[in-house]
Order: structure tokens, then sequence, then C-alpha cells
């Protein structure tokens, strides 16, 4: 399916000379001469760059073919993070460069979002809340109970967050993917 000026709304996806992208801002202009047109900000899904494009009456893009399946995460082997899809146990491998920054909020066996354009996987997404448990943080001290009061933890899988004091090693928190912030501790 084509789309045109006028279908065109944040949020859409749509593909541009084989690259797929998501309107992340929309604005229609109308100027006192002239036809109107629109003025997007699209962000490529291959990439993460953000591009501003306008679209005048007449002109085309095309729906992209993108598919997201839920998958396994298996293991990194030091290039490639491997994943599994569990209705049909094919593998996949998505390079580290690829999985970027989200690669601190995996567990093995954890279920993630994996993005799929034309059969190729170009992108993951995580679970916004993920529980990890706290591997090395500082120890508390008498007194360090004010609320404000913050100390950095290393979780399992590498990731740091900053915890309230009364927080403790060893312990299962709740942490925000996209802010990576904490949220509470997990309820075991």
């Amino acid at each position: 399916m084509a789309y045109s000026m006028g279908d065109l709304k944040k949020g859409l996806k749509i593909e541009i000379e084989g690259i797929p992208y998501k309107i992340v801002e929309y604005q229609h202009v109308k100027p006192g001469k002239g036809p109107a047109f629109v003025r997007v900000k699209i962000k490529s899904f291959m990439d993460g760059k953000v591009l501003e494009k306008t679209f005048h009456a007449g002109d085309k893009c095309d729906e992209p073919r993108l598919e997201e399946r839920q998958m396994q995460y298996l293991y990194d082997d030091g290039e490639y993070c491997q994943f599994m899809d569990t209705e049909n146990y094919e593998q996949v491998a998505i390079s580290d460069e690829d999985v970027g920054d989200t690669k601190k909020w995996m567990l093995d066996g954890m279920m993630v979002d994996v993005l799929f354009h034309n059969g190729t996987p170009i992108g993951l997404e995580v679970p916004q809340v993920v529980e990890l448990k706290i591997v090395e943080t500082a120890p508390n001290f008498r007194g360090d109970t004010q609320g404000s009061n913050k100390k950095p933890a290393t979780l399992e899988t590498g990731a740091v967050v900053q915890i309230p004091f009364h927080v403790l090693e060893g312990e299962v928190i709740r942490v925000d993917t996209v802010r990576g912030e904490y949220i509470e501790r997990a309820n075991k």
C-alpha cells in the first residue's frame, strides 16, 4: 500500500528508498502562497537517525514490510547475540552493534520483541520493566536513610543504576529499561 500526503500522521511507519522509518513529528503547513505541504521528522529503524522530510501533494511513500516476533534471548557469543523463535525453534543472530545499549537489560532466556524488515532482523525491544538482581553496591551506613540520597548498583547484566541506600546487595529490583532507572524492590 502506498501512502499519500493526506495519510501521514505521527506514529505511522513508512518506507522511503527501501529504508523503514517511523514518523516522530508531523506538521501540516499551509503557507500564504502556494500549495499546502507536510513536514515530518522520521526516525530510521536501521540506524536510529532522525531526518526531516517534506511531502507535497502527489508525493507517495510505501508501507514497509515489518514483522515483529517474540523471541527468546539465548546468549552472546562475543560478536552476535543469539535469539530463538520459540514456535519454530529458528535461530537468528543479531550483531552486538545492532543490539546496542539494549543488551545491558537482557538476561539469558528473556523474551524480547525482534523487528524484521523483509525477513532481516533490524532491531529489538526488551520489556519496559525488568527484574534484575543487584550483584554489587556499597553497604549501608547508619543515618543513610534520606529518600533523595542514592548509590550506584551493578546489576547481574552489568548495567549500573542509582538505587536508594536501604536497598542491599543480593536483592532483586524492578528497573525501567526506557529511562534506565530503579522503580522498586521486586516482591519475591
